[in-house]
């Protein structure tokens, strides 16, 4: 057990780091992911409250769609990364960082006062429910549907339902996650957590895993954590998120810092992101919560880990936007010791969301 965001979460369980993420990817594990906020945000106005704090087009989004988004600051930075689900029960649903809950809900409710004072109606709803995650392809599938009576063949990636699940009633399905496969989320009435939880351990395939296998399998998907890869001194498009910015909202402008990201946009950032494999070390040699690599190029790296999938170290980062392109050649200092790195494309290892076709 190890201290997080205020939390005292796994690091691993029994069968260890490297076991727990390779079963991940080849059937699937169970991730209490708790300790991540999760607010509703009701009212007619609610659509503008969401768009006055983030650079998503969340007006478009259908009913029981989700999506990943940014909230934003002033200077462009990235005060952290969110999704946004349009529930068909008349609210937004928002999941948000544990590590940036508090600075995210006070942003929230200063706004929600703000918009309320003019006039507007939107309220606030903090979510006492726990939150499972259920990730592995395929098997998260065969065995989520059996304690489903919705057929989870229709329910594409970011998308989600409220549903009984395993005869717990009042549970929001929502298909994404944090590992690159197929899985879900699961927000479950507290009461009732363990119940469902126990339920689903009961299937001789679904592992319990913790915070090292869910850093490393993140880093081999090429996504971004809040706080290493990410902060409020980090743009959009300095990050390579530009995708999260919706066609409307960068015609209008009106998140917040976007003067100055859409000015990136134009002029092209001066550093980006990368990612990188480098020496031979043997996959799980090292934690995944190991002190930053260095590239000794002007820049940083921002998380790496030992690849159980791909048997090599791999890396994410920042350097000057002429070193950045593919199949470029640096060289990292690990531990006070140079290693050869080749910048690749991401994700590491391919990923498996599934969309209905």
């Amino acid at each position: 057990m190890v201290p997080f965001a205020g939390w005292s979460l796994p690091l691993h369980y029994d069968q260890g780091h490297l076991q727990s993420h390779l079963h991940t990817r080849r059937r699937c594990s169970l991730f209490d992911v708790s300790h991540m906020l999760q607010t509703r945000v009701y009212g007619r106005d609610r659509v503008k409250f969401m768009e006055s704090l983030v650079v998503g087009d969340i007006a478009e989004l259908k009913l029981g769609q989700g999506t990943l988004t940014l909230l934003t600051n002033e200077r462009g930075g990235i005060v952290d990364d969110l999704i946004v689900t349009n529930t068909s029960e008349d609210h937004l649903y928002v999941v948000s960082n544990a590590g940036c809950a508090d600075k995210d809900l006070a942003i929230m409710r200063d706004r929600a006062a703000e918009l309320q004072a003019a006039g507007s109606d939107v309220q606030l709803e903090v979510s006492d429910n726990a939150l499972l995650a259920l990730q592995g392809s395929p098997s998260m599938a065969q065995v989520l549907q059996t304690g489903l009576s919705d057929d989870l063949a229709k329910l594409s990636f970011m998308n989600s339902i409220t549903t009984k699940v395993f005869n717990v009633p009042g549970c929001r399905v929502t298909r994404c996650g944090y590992t690159g496969e197929d899985g879900v989320e699961i927000s479950v009435p507290a009461g009732r957590a363990v119940e469902l939880a126990e339920q689903l351990l009961g299937v001789p395939e679904v592992w319990l895993a913790g915070l090292a296998a869910r850093d490393s399998l993140r880093l081999e998907a090429g996504l971004c954590l809040y706080g290493n890869d990410i902060d409020e001194t980090t743009t959009p498009a300095e990050a390579g998120l530009l995708w999260t910015l919706g066609k409307r909202r960068r015609a209008a402008m009106d998140f917040p810092g976007a003067a100055i990201i859409m000015a990136q946009v134009k002029e092209k950032p001066k550093r980006k992101p990368l990612s990188c494999g480098y020496g031979r070390g043997k996959a799980g040699a090292a934690s995944p919560h190991s002190p930053p690599y260095v590239p000794v190029y002007p820049g940083t790296v921002t998380s790496g880990c030992p690849s159980p999938s791909l048997g090599k170290n791999i890396a994410m980062g920042y350097v000057e936007a002429v070193h950045s392109r593919a199949g470029t050649a640096l060289t990292v200092e690990v531990r006070k010791k140079q290693h050869p790195a080749l910048v690749t494309k991401m994700p590491f290892v391919p990923t498996q969301y599934y969309i209905v076709k």
